[in-house]
């Protein structure tokens, strides 16, 4: 175990350094989350005013909860095309002959997901607020509410790592954000489920992803609604994508990258 986390802190670290030293890294993951929020919450300000939409707290929160869990997800993507540079570079073969539990190179990249991202919550939290977003939830709904984006970020990583180690290459790319993209917008971005069309709402109610967003605004509004279904999603989600990781993990040592 102590030998697992010495990998795992060495590699979040590097994947950290990097990503904080490395303005083309830095700033896509920071800019469009900001770019959403900013052209969801602004531009679509309007629509807090059709009938029908009834959220306490109003639309730019509204938008804040899907831009963060956006924000998470992709958090967990972008780690996954460091993860791909790390395979073309060689650098992955280095550290899976010095790593004596490659499990840990995964856990590893999972903290540098986490790391990339909670800076990206801090920046997105704080323009939230200086925009007027009001808040109804208590301390103890908005640790759920991030906490839920964390499990979140972890979905995203698994699922990108898991690509990454499969194929080892950037062309892999659009195969890691292009189905996250759509889990996303197939569910209530702009509006409450009850008011998008037939065919929309039909997929949202099969999407999970739909669940973690009501829940989640559920939260921010403070008056939390199947907040335990929601977790309970969204673990059974990042134990899949987990398995998922692991498995690429093991076929990358078969191959001897």
């Amino acid at each position: 175990m102590r030998a697992t986390l010495n990998v795992a802190v060495a590699v979040g670290w590097r994947m950290l350094h990097n990503n904080f030293t490395t303005p083309s890294l830095l700033i896509p993951g920071l800019a469009f989350p900001l770019f959403f929020f900013t052209a969801f919450a602004g531009g679509l300000s309007r629509v807090n005013d059709i009938p029908g939409f009834q959220f306490p707290v109003g639309y730019t929160a509204f938008q804040f909860v899907f831009v963060l869990l956006q924000s998470a997800a992709f958090a967990g993507v972008f780690t996954g095309f460091g993860i791909v540079r790390d395979f073309e570079s060689g650098f992955i073969r280095r550290l899976m002959l010095a790593a004596p539990d490659r499990r840990g190179i995964l856990l590893g990249y999972a903290l540098g997901a986490l790391g990339r991202w909670s800076f990206t919550a801090i920046v997105l939290t704080a323009v939230a607020l200086a925009a007027g977003m009001e808040v109804g939830g208590n301390g103890v709904d908005l640790f759920a509410l991030y906490a839920l984006a964390v499990i979140v970020n972890a979905c995203g990583l698994f699922w990108s790592a898991g690509i990454a180690m499969r194929l080892r290459t950037l062309q892999a790319a659009p195969l890691m954000q292009l189905p996250i993209f759509l889990c996303l917008f197939f569910a209530p971005v702009f509006v409450p489920l009850g008011l998008l069309a037939n065919w929309l709402q039909f997929l949202a109610h099969l999407n999970p992803v739909t669940l973690l967003l009501e829940a989640g605004r559920s939260l921010i509004a403070g008056t939390p609604t199947h907040v335990t279904y929601a977790f309970g999603a969204a673990f059974c989600l990042a134990a899949l994508f987990f398995v998922w990781a692991v498995r690429g993990l093991r076929k990358a040592e078969a191959a001897g990258s």
